[in-house]
Formats: structure tokens, sequence, C-alpha cells
């Protein structure tokens, strides 16, 4: 057993007409008769219909006379070239005046009639203008629901307007007293399917004159289907049909409500009773809804250049706020307000440099973070947006009603700078015109069984509650968050050439700063020599002074050589930036073992244990190798020298591509709150201040491993220290 759905229906090939209309379709090519609805026996003198296929209209020339003759017929050839523009024209069929329509479709000639209708009571305004002087959108509604019942005068006529998801909603109405109002009501979406509201797109009036009489079938002699979906007598789908008599009506017409080539909406009039409206009645109809729709149209595009002219002024306002600002996070900060009301929310979270400020109604800081890396996860585009946040992904983040609805925008993904707009939970109460649940039956299609969705039988109000949902975020919400969008890359870019700008005369101080420590550290070299020189000679000669005179000497010749180291490591912090470099495979033992004895030496620590375990070679430049060493394994003798068994290990590792060396020692430790320092110039931690030295090795370590594209880390203790040296792997 098959089941069809809704939007499965084939509803444009029918293979029946409905019985106000006669249609014959000639071949576009040869006008031979391909399909006719069999009831065109009842309006032209035809013995046999059988007789007809393959025939033309010419052949028949007593049946078809009044046809033959009309303007439309001779224009056939016309109708090569545009498919499904109608052609009209009016002809006699013995007595009777019919309505003649003509178009072409699928290489088919469609030749339909139907019996012109006189009604001397009509009365039809000719004020084409009335629906621009209109002030709000409700108006232009009731006003084209006033001018059609002029017209068509139906027992209950409603603008239904198409939402979002399908569904519809009836915006405007105009009824006879005693029937019961549907204003405001709401309709699901398989009411009027997909491919119903194509057909409405392609052919904008519809009526169904008597939902109770049986259709008129189409004769082929292909027995092809036949699509008549520019057909004005098509027949109703059964479901369509079932669905009329079930809300109480026998007749209905509908307008194609159509706003910038997309299908807005429709007018939909229904009568109690059967009821046929003359074709021209029905194109008057079509006039004034294309009428209506127009001004529509222009109303809503002179509302929304209001908006967007207001919204530019908005913007411009904040950009000159954020101008005030250092920062982009300055500027979010202090305008957090006004970003909040531009897009209507609740609530917003700026979450920048690892900060998270916050503005009016917001989760807490914790699920804002949870939202934030949930959006880092699963979001790929810059934008995100969701009125129903609460529900979808409440439990999974620990949400609650102030996050019902967000928009997320990622200013900056690499940095994890984010904005985040929130909308409070709506209590939405939907009204629907009958329970908007499917409900499926068994039905007997040409002896096939097929289950089809069966349209509900109660049009009683159904009040539908949705929780877990905002308010629906707008086409203006948008326009306000590309307009905020503009001004934050606008900002970033600002602060890109701001950075730029300062990193450029940074680069020129420092190299500024670079030549001057260069110069200093070599000019005052001499000088330097000659003070102690001449503070040594002095010495020599002052053999009868006191102790005091000869201390004094001894310190200044002791802080002589103080500056030269200082001035020594300075001019080597230089060459590590500047000089050149040339990478090559190094073995490593040998400098390790040269520098170990000769810093036992220098620090005066004979005692001291060094244990030199694996040493694999690296990729380095010779002289910077050799630097970097003998400040670390220099530092590590000294720090640990004072222990009653001061220890230094050292050992090489290969890891993949990389070789990690680690020089480990059992002395002083760094303190956690002087780990920030680290590798600054002349920072010494605040333990260290006994030891001779000046702050600057570690700094050179840090720069030349920059170059020569390793590392350096190091891990502390109470217990001790390690330095970790990774090296390119030759």
């Amino acid at each position: 057993m098959n089941f069809v759905e809704c939007h499965e229906e084939p509803i444009h090939i029918p293979g029946y007409v409905q019985s106000f209309g006669y249609l014959i379709g000639i071949d576009a090519e040869s006008h031979s008769i391909t399909f006719f609805s069999k009831n065109i026996e009842d309006i032209f003198k035809i013995e046999s219909s059988e007789e007809l296929f393959g025939k033309r209209l010419t052949d028949f020339p007593e049946a078809f006379g009044s046809i033959i003759s009309s303007d439309i017929f001779k224009s056939l050839p016309n109708f090569t070239r545009r498919d499904n523009e109608t052609f009209f024209d009016k002809v006699f069929i013995g007595d009777n005046q019919y309505h003649l329509s003509a178009f072409r479709s699928k290489g088919n000639i469609f030749l339909e009639f139907e019996k012109v209708l006189v009604n001397p009571n009509k009365q039809i305004t000719n004020k084409y203008d009335n629906f621009y002087i209109v002030e709000n959108e409700q108006e232009i509604w009731d006003q084209l629901l006033n001018i059609l019942s002029k017209i068509v005068n139906y027992d209950r006529m409603m603008v239904y307007k198409f939402m979002m998801d399908g569904s519809g909603k009836v915006v405007a109405e105009k009824t006879n007293d005693n029937l019961e109002s549907y204003l405001g009501l709401h309709y699901p979406e398989s009411d009027i399917p997909i491919q119903a509201r194509e057909l409405y797109l392609k052919k904008r009036k519809r009526i169904f004159s008597n939902v109770h009489e049986e259709p008129v079938p189409l004769l082929s002699k292909t027995k092809e289907n036949i699509d008549l979906t520019y057909s004005t007598s098509r027949a109703m789908s059964p479901i369509h049909g079932q669905y009329i008599k079930n809300s109480g009506a026998s007749s209905s017409f509908s307008v194609s409500i159509i706003i910038d080539d997309y299908l807005w909406g429709l007018v939909t009039c229904q009568n109690s009773e059967p009821k046929h409206i003359d074709l021209e009645d029905r194109v008057q109809a079509g006039i004034f809804t294309a009428l209506a729709s127009n001004a529509f149209s222009s109303f809503k595009s002179k509302n929304e250049l209001n908006y967007r002219l207001q919204l530019n002024e908005d913007v411009l306002r904040l950009k000159a706020e954020f101008l005030k600002h250092d920062t982009l996070l300055e500027s979010l900060t202090e305008n957090k307000a006004e970003l909040r009301k531009l897009l209507d929310a609740d609530g917003l979270a700026v979450v920048a440099d690892e900060n998270t400020i916050t503005e009016g109604i917001t989760p807490e800081p914790s699920v804002i973070e949870k939202i934030t890396k949930w959006a880092h996860e699963n979001i790929e585009d810059t934008i995100y947006l969701s009125r129903s946040f609460l529900k979808d992904y409440g439990q999974q983040l620990g949400l609650d009603e102030r996050a019902a609805g967000v928009i997320i925008y990622f200013m900056e993904r690499n940095k994890n700078n984010v904005l985040i707009w929130f909308r409070k939970e709506f209590d939405e109460h939907i009204k629907w015109a009958g329970n908007p649940e499917k409900k499926v039956e068994v039905v007997n299609n040409n002896g096939e069984e097929k289950m089809m969705v069966s349209p509900r039988t109660s049009f009683k109000i159904f009040t539908e509650d949705i929780k877990g949902s905002s308010k629906r975020w707008s086409s203006r919400n948008i326009l306000a968050l590309q307009g905020v969008r503009d001004l934050i890359l606008e900002a970033l870019h600002k602060d890109y050439n701001t950075i730029k700008r300062l990193n450029d005369e940074l680069k020129k101080v420092n190299e500024e700063l670079d030549s001057f420590s260069y110069t200093i550290s070599h000019d005052l070299g001499t000088p330097l020599t000659v003070m102690k020189l001449n503070a040594q000679m002095l010495l020599k000669t002052l053999i009868d002074e006191s102790e005091k005179s000869r201390n004094k000497i001894n310190s200044i010749i002791e802080e002589i050589d103080n500056m030269a180291e200082m001035m020594h490591d300075v001019l080597q912090l230089s060459r590590a930036k500047h000089s050149e470099i040339q990478l090559e495979k190094l073995e490593t033992v040998q400098t390790i073992e040269k520098i170990c004895e000769n810093a036992k030496i220098t620090f005066g620590t004979p005692k001291s244990e060094v244990v030199i375990k694996a040493c694999p070679e690296v990729l380095a430049d010779k002289t910077m190798l050799h630097q970097v060493f003998l400040n670390i394994i220099n530092n590590a003798i000294k720090y640990s020298s004072q222990q009653e068994k001061p220890v230094v290990e050292i050992e090489g590792t290969e890891q993949g591509e990389m070789v990690i060396y680690r020089i480990s020692d059992n002395g002083i430790g760094i303190p956690e709150e002087n780990k920030h320092k680290m590798f600054k110039i002349f920072n010494r931690m605040d333990n260290a201040k006994k030891f001779k030295g000046n702050g600057v090795g570690l700094s050179i370590v840090h720069r030349i491993m920059k170059r020569i594209g390793g590392n350096v880390e190091y891990e502390s203790s109470p217990e001790g220290t390690s330095f970790i040296l990774t090296f390119k792997k030759p």
C-alpha cells in the first residue's frame, strides 16, 4: 500500500475539468485535435467525439464555425512565440455567448470556453489609486476585500499570508454577519502544500464553482496525462475538494498575492452555496489584487527605506563613539547598551580578550562560556541565528529562559572574540483553524489502495502553546547585525593599522637601541680597561695604607669587572639578534663537557656532580649553540653550588623531527611570582640576589633559540629547575 503525502499529490494532472469549462487541445504544429473534455458534446454539434482525434477544427465548419472565424483562431501561428501567454475573446456558440481563452503549453494549444454570465447589479469602483493613499498595511488588505466584495461577493473573503515555514495566517477578513470569524487564525503548511503554492505562482486566479458536482473527464487518444497547470477549469484534487466541504463551503475562489516575484499570500473566498463568477469579474478581481500587492510592496519599500536611513544614522553615531576609544574591546564595552538595542535583544555578551562583559538580561558567565565553546565546535559560518536555542540545546548547555533565542557573531574566530545577543523565552500561543495534526486514511484510487493525508473535519479553534523559543528574529534585525559587523570590521582594520604602525616604530626603536648598545659596549670597553689598570696600579702603591683603603680600591676594580661583563653580555644579546647564522649538523658532547669543567672552576664548585647522558646531534649555528649551553649550564652549576651535594644532569633525546635537551639542577628554583619575567633582560629572581649576575643570559638564550628555529622552556620547584631546549633534528 502506497502512502501519499499532500505535497506528493499530482494536482496539475487531474485528468478532469470542472463542469463550467469546456476544453479542446490541439497540436501547436499540425493544429490537429489531441484531447478535449467530454462535455464539448453539450455545446458543439458533434455526432461522435471519437472522430475528432487527429482532425482539425476546420474539418468541422458546422460545429466550430464561430471558433474558426474568431480573431484568436486566425492568430494561432503567433502562439508559437511564447508559452502560457493567454489571449481572450468572446464567441457565440449557438444562442449563447462564451468567453474563449487560448494559450500554448508544452507543445499544445489550449482552447478553453465558459459561458458569459450577466450580472446587472454588479458595481465596480474605478478608483484604482485608492491603495496608494493608505497609511498602514492592514488598511491595504481591508480596502481590497471591500472592493472585491462588490465584484465577487462571497460569504467569506480573507487575505491569507504565507509564513516562513509554509503555514499561513488570516491577516484580513470580510464575512457575512452570521459566519464565525477566522481572523488571526493559523493554517498548517499541509493545507496548501508546496506543489499547490507553485501552481498559485503560475496560475494566479483559481475558481472551484461547485465542489459537489462531478468533474468532467478529459479524452485523449494517447491516454497521456495532460498538464492543466494554466487551465482555468482544471478540476480540484479530491483532498482539496473534501477540505472545502469540511469547512462548510460549496465554492471557492482565490487570487494570488505576488510581491517581488514571490507568493506572499492569497485572497481566498468561500461561499456556502455553489457560485460561479464570470471570467471578466475574475480578471477584474485579479487587477485589483495586483494593485493592492503593488501598493503593499511600495508601502513596504518606503518603510524599509526609512528604517535603513535610521539604521545608517545609528551606525554612524556608534562609529563616532567607537573612534573615541583605543581598542575594540573598549569600544564594545562602552557602547554595549546601544549594540543590544540595535538588534532589539534582551541581552548582549561581549566575549573578547578572555573577558566577558554583559548587558541586559543574559545567562550566567559559566553558561556564556559553554555557549561560546559550543559555537566554536559546531558553527562554521561567521553568523548563527536561532529562535529555538533553548528548545534545541537547553539541556545540553544548561540554558534557562534568558537564552531562548540567540544571534552569535564571530568577530575574530582565532582570538575567541564573539558577540552574542540573547532573547528571553516568549510564551507563544498559536490559534489554529482546527487541530493541525495530520490524519491518514485509506482511499481507493482506480482499484489501488493508497494511504493519503485526510483533511481535518473540524475548524474549531485549536490553541498550541510553544515553549523554549523567543520572538522571531526579523529581516531588520539581520540588517542591523550587518551594520554592526561592518562597524566592527572597520574598527578591527583601524586597530590593525594602528598596531602595524606601532610595531614599525617599535622595530625602528629596537634597531636603534641594538645599535646603541653595540656601540656603547664596544666604545666603553677601552676606558673601563684604563680605569681598571689604573686602579690595580694604585693598589700596588698602597702597600702601607690601611686595609679599609685597599678594600675600597678592590671594590672599584670589582665594579669595573661587573660593568665590563654586563657590556659583554649586552653585546652578545645584540649579536644574537643580528649576526649572520649558518645552521649545520653539530655534535654537542665536547662543547658540553668543556663548558661544565670551566663552570666548576669559574664558580669554585669542584664538588658539583655533573651527569652527562646521551647527547644527540642538533641543527644549529656553532657560535650560538655554544652561547646557549654556556648560559644554561653556567646557571645550573652556579645556582646549585651552595647545596650540600650539588647535582646537574644533562640529557638529550630525539622526538620525531626535534631533539630535546633537558638541563636539570637541584638549585634554588624559580619562585612562582617571578616566572613572568624569566626571559626579560636585566630581570633577576628575588632569591638570586646573593649570586653574581646581571640578568642577561636567559634573554640571550631565548633570542638565539627563536632564531635557529627552536625553543626554550623550563620547569621549576623548590627542589630545583630544569631547562628544556628544543632543537631541530639535522
